[in-house]
């Protein structure tokens, strides 16, 4: 019997350290880690944390232990914390849509707006969820001869706002079609209009199941590590992983084994490269107020001086009405395999990123700024998105106006 006590110790020895070695940690820290320019910052980007604020001399980012360990090691971190929330998202931020209460919301759109609007899945997601995508035109035998731009939101789980964003502007659109609205009327007439609020439900219901925030950001793939998610918006083709995002399954922003290895990016790619008369995309997220246009993944601008130009200058007049600042995505920082890289860089579509509100986690709330901000963002960005409907006949007509008459 001692031998067989003996051997059964021997073997859990063996088993233990194994089992050890095996086990993730997947707590995310927010860290706030110095850097003083868009090398700095692009360096700690390639380290595989998620940065989420810049400002003057350091970032806030968020990233997995080993990561946290290793800016600890250079020196360069100020200070840390592991991310938990005590935030209900059904309850406290309950005017929140999860994914049930949207795909209901564009049901019933859909059902009381049949003549100018139709709701139809573009795509399965990893755990099979659809992927809902709202089209609205006055015509729809004609909509795809007519100008066409995309609005989508929700690539990053934790972004809740980046979902409300362009499901409320479909909802608004309707409202003051019924209305009669003169203007909004000849748009839905003489567009073609794409929204598709949230590219990532199953991370939107993961941050929220159970009734605490998770601060997830990617996609629910499991990896062969054990690990879980890609970033979606670090898995498109253009430029893809060539800085800014990561090889390691664990990291935040994880560019996925392959460009378009997703099914919700094959899903959007697949999509756009369908509907052939879209012109102009924005791509909702959250949070800083920007205004980001290409490139991302090089700190070079665009080499051709018009669609340099269309992106300056639609990027300055929307941020008259937002009060976002408007700049060049890879002055914040590298980040590759980006959405509005690939579809300027490989269909010329007129692209932009909104990072919506707040400005900051300490004072804004960050990820979670509370259901109280909603009407503000809706109003403050619609104009905006109604200016890219307009030019979408032609984006380059803004070169042809002076400020005052755009």
């Amino acid at each position: 019997m001692k031998k067989k006590v003996l051997a059964a110790g021997f073997a859990a020895l063996l088993i233990l350290p194994f089992h050890k070695a095996n086990t993730i940690d997947n707590t995310q820290f927010w860290m706030k880690i110095k850097a003083t320019d868009k090398f700095q910052r692009s360096l700690i980007a390639d380290m595989g944390v998620s940065i989420e604020a810049t400002r003057e001399d350091f970032i806030v980012a968020i990233g997995n232990l080993e990561e946290k360990n290793e800016i600890e090691k250079m020196g360069l971190l100020e200070t840390s914390f592991p991310l938990t929330s005590l935030h209900d998202f059904p309850t406290e931020d309950r005017e929140f849509h999860n994914f049930t209460e949207l795909s209901e919301a564009l049901e019933q759109m859909k059902n009381e707006n049949s003549d100018i609007l139709t709701v139809s899945s573009i795509g399965k997601t990893v755990e099979g969820r659809d992927i809902l995508a709202i089209r609205i035109s006055g015509d729809m035998n004609q909509a795809s001869q007519k100008p066409g731009t995309i609005f989508m939101g929700g690539h990053h789980s934790r972004e809740h706002l980046s979902v409300e964003m362009p499901l409320r502007f479909a909802q608004k659109l309707i409202a003051e079609y019924r209305k009669g609205n003169e203007r909004i009327v000849n748009l839905i007439n003489n567009r073609d209009i794409h929204i598709i609020p949230a590219v990532n439900p199953d991370g939107l219901e993961y941050d929220v199941a159970g009734g605490r925030y998770k601060y997830w950001r990617k996609n629910r793939s499991q990896n062969k590590n054990g690990t879980f998610g890609v970033d979606l918006n670090r898995n498109y083709g253009f430029g893809w992983g060539t800085g800014g995002s990561s090889t390691s399954p664990g990291s935040d922003v994880y560019m996925g084994p392959s460009p378009f290895s997703e099914p919700e990016t094959q899903a959007i790619k697949k999509y756009v490269e369908t509907h052939t008369n879209i012109s102009i995309l924005l791509s909702f997220h959250t949070f800083s107020e920007l205004i980001l246009y290409p490139w991302g993944h090089v700190y070079n601008p665009i080499s051709e001086a018009k669609d340099k130009a269309v992106h300056e200058t639609m990027a300055r007049t929307m941020a008259q009405w937002n009060r976002y600042t408007p700049q060049q995505s890879s002055e914040l920082y590298i980040a590759s395999g980006d959405t509005t890289d690939w579809s300027y860089g490989e269909h010329k579509i007129i692209s932009f990123t909104f990072e919506l509100d707040p400005a900051d986690s300490w004072s804004g709330g960050g990820f979670y700024p509370g259901q109280g901000v909603i009407p503000g963002v809706v109003e403050k960005n619609t104009e905006p998105c109604l200016y890219l409907i307009e030019h979408s006949d032609n984006p380059y007509r803004v070169l042809d106006k002076s400020p005052s008459q755009i």
